[in-house]
């Protein structure tokens, strides 16, 4: 019986990986801490604990260091969306994902970017990482959306892309982090009640013999 030996990673390869890894954790708290105009290579390394020449051997700018986290993002949205089960209606599928994203937020792990910035936007769209993982997230998503349509579970009125960047908004979305700092609510409470206002809507539901 012949096969493949698996290939030993070398131990400072694997040490090389593991700071990478450091890294990106670091960069993944600053952002959704600071965002990214307020995050600064020197803060990365100091977090980390390594002299800042170490950190551009593995991340040549801030660009590079916000692509890598967003890079890191859509590799566990990817895996989340591979663990849902297949069972669940699209639009259980799409409350999911929204409910997972705004965990993400309260919990600091979601980086905060600028909605306009050039260079880091050409690197974003130029790293095949993000945009593979980008259009395979929207993908399933989009196909989701349009399911829920025709099912009637979602307004099919409403063109699915304007569904799709609505709920890729609520990562960001600052009504997180207003409810947070009011401690009124608990987590799990915050993000029931914007699930709510996001699928539900603002409006009351008019009687039927109205």
């Amino acid at each position: 019986m012949t096969g493949t030996t698996p290939t030993k990673v070398s131990f400072k390869a694997q040490m090389l990986l593991a700071r990478e890894d450091a890294i990106i954790q670091s960069v993944n708290r600053l952002l959704a801490d600071k965002g990214f105009e307020a995050m600064t290579v020197d803060e990365v390394a100091a977090d980390v604990g390594i002299a800042k020449a170490s950190l551009y051997k593995h991340f040549p700018s801030k660009e590079d260091l916000a692509c890598a986290a967003m890079v890191s993002v859509m590799r566990r949205a990817q895996v989340f969306l591979d663990n849902l089960p297949t069972e669940s209606s699209p639009v259980d599928k799409l409350r999911s994902v929204v409910q997972w994203t705004m965990g993400l937020k309260l919990a600091g792990e979601m980086p905060s970017l600028p909605s306009q910035n050039s260079s880091l936007r050409t690197k974003l769209m130029s790293s095949k990482d993000y945009m593979d993982g980008l259009m395979d997230v929207s993908d399933r998503l989009g196909a989701w959306i349009e399911t829920a349509q025709a099912q009637g579970a979602l307004n099919p009125q409403l063109p699915s892309i304007a569904v799709l960047y609505t709920l890729y908004a609520r990562a960001c979305d600052p009504v997180l982090e207003f409810l947070k700092m009011g401690e009124l609510f608990t987590h799990d409470q915050i993000i029931a009640l914007v699930l709510s206002t996001c699928f539900e809507g603002l409006e009351t539901r008019h009687r039927q013999d109205q």
